[in-house]
């Protein structure tokens, strides 16, 4: 179909954008008659978002937290919306209020900008990146770990708004970071290629991209019901336990789950994707920067550091675990050290002594600050420039074709984001004041939180469009307000969520905005589909919460659910540890002269030091074309995952990753550029679809199988100390 008058004519070289990688992939062309307001963007989005909401949340419980990502609903809504386009009636009828205008539900072929639409709402679905509304994690950590109660009205009040948020610091930056042709976002690049080559008329004669999405679909569907159900020890295959059944360090070695995985392998797709989301969908070059960060930690400086220097005497203690400890290798009793006003005791506290962690779990903190502040310097130097000529190109060069195209369509009142932005900062003050018993935020607190969302998000977000790293300050964040207001958890992860993740939720908004100044969405659309998606979303995310917190027993507790169950919450329980860590005992107690862990701090030291060395030797040695290569925040911060992520996710991740974005993009690059995407899509809405299945069906009305294959990893004495005269239940004494 010819397009109207949108096309750009090759001698308007100051229109093309000065960014390749946008002049290769975005289409310079626009139809802007195309319908986007129609009956089948409306219904597939708003389902696709609620099934999304629902079964993203429905797995974080679990322990293997399968996420359906944006991609997914990608895939599955084109053949989804070409039958609704077959099947739905074509008659024009009139609407009261809208005069002589007439609508259709069926306005004509689907097509591509209303595909887009489907997609903003399931991202929504997919909480911009997150997998589910953040704050679910403090109703989680309260009702579960805490054993406290928080009224829904308050829950439902504090995950809207830190949803919401987002969207007013969205709209103070846009003008700076989405119109402008150098701020060019490089991951919304991948969806529009997607988008392109799903909508391409297919006109050889290979299996179409429909009939393998739903044969792939169909496969995983009928798998999963093995290690799902049947044969759960697939999730984690450790032969080395299995030959070394009695031998501590055998198993902290071999176990994929508790140890340090070596060899350990899954047959689960949920364990594939579930933290690191979908390998075939991350390049080749981000997942060999992973492989080598995974092994300097868990290979190189983990057996240095637990065998080797027994450093914070971490033999007292399981060599991988998220769990705190009492200094004799005991699980720490938090309960015991929270009073009845929801703060620390300090009395108790002194009685049970300093909080320990696991080995990998505080070398996981010193890595995270070395990763910051890495971030940070290696920005600076090796961009610095790069992010300073762009934002100012964005004011002195001129416009490009993208921008102009998109001058076509209203544009959207700031008047909008402001309101949004002031009533969302006024209820969540409100909720502050009136409710502070709840939240114990004090209503500073969230006025500090906002500055700093305020401060962050413009670089951040600048960072983010110029070179596809987003700093994570969420540590940041919980070290600030730990220092101020130690002894409250919830204040402090209240404060995370409003500080930090409104912040991100701006830079996923961001992000979204500029995929659709790519593909030529009117921005009101974008905006409407955005924030109904949110609140569908977040409400959605809230109602499975309170369900499954409501109606499975002890979820959350390992210790009190039977053998092998799946809602051991390990996102969650990393949550709450960090809530105990930051806020309750408080960073001074812990990272302070006051904890066992104060020498962590020079990690932030180490990792500002590291780039600024790579850099030098890169000015030095400018011939060295591997040096450059060195990306330190992405290799101190590989692990960031772990935990709750344990390394056979990494093992797999890694495995499928190579195999699929070097091996087949190297050498049978047709197959990946037709069905890769696909292949992935299909896999996980399989996976989610019976999974969903056997909970309702099998799990919920209380059947079980009960025989080898459906306990554990069996690499029980993994989570066992080594040091002599420790003693723990169900492990050996070493004399």
């Amino acid at each position: 179909m010819a397009m109207k008058n949108d096309l750009v004519d090759g001698g308007e070289e100051d229109e093309v954008s000065p960014i390749e990688q946008v002049r290769l992939t975005v289409a310079t062309t626009d139809d802007p008659s195309l319908p986007v307001w129609t009956f089948r963007m409306w219904f597939l989005g708003l389902l696709s978002c609620a099934v999304m909401s629902f079964l993203n949340q429905f797995f974080t419980y679990r322990t293997e937290p399968l996420v359906i990502t944006q991609i997914t609903v990608q895939v599955a809504s084109l053949p989804a919306g070409h039958f609704l386009a077959r099947v739905l009636p074509r008659n024009k009828f009139r609407l009261p209020g809208f005069g002589d205008r007439l609508f259709s539900l069926n306005p004509g072929p689907f097509n591509m900008k209303e595909h887009v639409l489907i997609s903003i709402f399931a991202n929504a679905g997919y909480a911009f990146g997150n997998g589910n509304a953040y704050a679910v994690g403090i109703v989680t950590i309260i009702k579960a770990f805490y054993h406290r109660s928080i009224s829904f009205v308050s829950s439902w009040i504090l995950i809207i708004t830190t949803q919401v948020l987002g969207y007013g610091w969205a709209g103070l930056m846009r003008k700076y970071v989405v119109e402008p042709a150098h701020m060019w976002w490089p991951s919304t690049l991948v969806q529009v290629s997607l988008f392109r080559a799903l909508h391409e008329k297919e006109e050889d004669r290979r299996l179409s991209r429909a009939k393998f999405f739903l044969i792939v679909l169909l496969c995983s569907f009928a798998w999963y019901v093995v290690p799902g159900y049947l044969f759960p020890t697939l999730t984690s295959i450790s032969w080395v336990c299995w030959v070394f059944s009695k031998s501590v360090k055998a198993q902290q070695l071999g176990s994929g789950m508790n140890g340090l995985g070596l060899m350990a392998v899954t047959l689960d797709w949920s364990a594939v994707s579930s933290f690191l989301f979908s390998p075939l969908v991350c390049p080749f070059f981000a997942i060999a920067n992973v492989f080598f960060g995974y092994v300097i930690v868990v290979y190189i400086a983990m057996p240095i550091a637990y065998w080797g220097a027994n450093l914070y005497n971490a033999k007292n203690f399981p060599i991988f675990s998220s769990d705190l400890f009492t200094s004799n290798g005991q699980p720490y009793n938090i309960s015991a050290i929270v009073n009845d006003k929801f703060e620390i005791d300090m009395e108790a506290y002194r009685e049970q002594g300093r909080i320990n962690l696991s080995m990998f779990f505080a070398l996981t903190y010193g890595f995270g600050f070395a990763t910051i502040a890495a971030t940070l310097t290696h920005v600076g130097f090796f961009y610095g420039r790069e992010i300073y000529d762009r934002f100012r190109a964005s004011y002195d060069g001129k416009e490009d074709i993208h921008t102009k195209l998109m001058r076509k369509y209203e544009d959207i009142p700031g008047w909008w984001f402001y309101i949004l932005l002031v009533a969302s900062v006024l209820v969540s003050i409100s909720l502050c004041v009136f409710l502070k018993d709840q939240v114990q935020l004090p209503w500073w607190g969230l006025l500090f939180a906002c500055a700093m969302a305020f401060f962050f998000t413009l670089p951040i977000s600048i960072i983010t469009a110029t070179t596809n790293q987003t700093p994570g300050l969420n540590i940041i964040t919980e070290y600030v307000m730990g220092l101020i207001l130690p002894g409250k958890p919830i204040a402090n992860v209240c404060f995370k969520v409003y500080g930090y993740m409104s912040m991100s939720q701006a830079v996923a908004f961001l992000s979204d905005f500029k995929l659709g100044h790519y593909m030529k969405i009117p921005p009101k659309s974008m905006f409407l589909v955005q924030f109904v998606g949110t609140i569908v979303a977040g409400t959605v995310n809230l109602g499975v919460a309170w369900w499954l917190l409501g109606s499975i027993k002890n979820i959350c507790n390992h210790e009190l659910l039977p053998q092998n169950s799946p809602w051991t919450c390990p996102g969650d329980h990393v949550f709450f540890d960090a809530s105990v860590i930051w806020g309750l005992v408080g960073p001074r107690r812990i990272f302070g002269r006051f904890g066992n862990y104060s020498s962590l701090n020079w990690c932030f030291l180490g990792g500002a030091m590291g780039p600024i060395v790579v850099w030098l030797l890169h000015r030095a040695f400018p011939d060295r074309s591997w040096i450059p290569l060195i990306n330190l925040p992405v290799l101190l911060g590989a692990t960031a995952n772990m935990p709750p992520a344990t390394p056979v996710n990494y093992n797999a991740w890694i495995i499928v990753g190579t195999v699929f974005n070097f091996f087949v993009f190297r050498y049978r690059k047709k197959w990946w550029e037709r069905y890769n995407y696909i292949l992935s899509a299909a896999l996980d809405a399989g996976v989610a679809f019976m999974g969903v299945l056997l909970y309702f069906s099998l799990s919920l009305k209380g059947y079980s199988l009960d025989w080898w294959g459906t306990r554990g990893e069996h690499c029980d004495l993994a989570i066992c100390p080594t040091a002599k005269g420790v003693v723990v239940d169900g492990c050996p004494v070493v004399l």
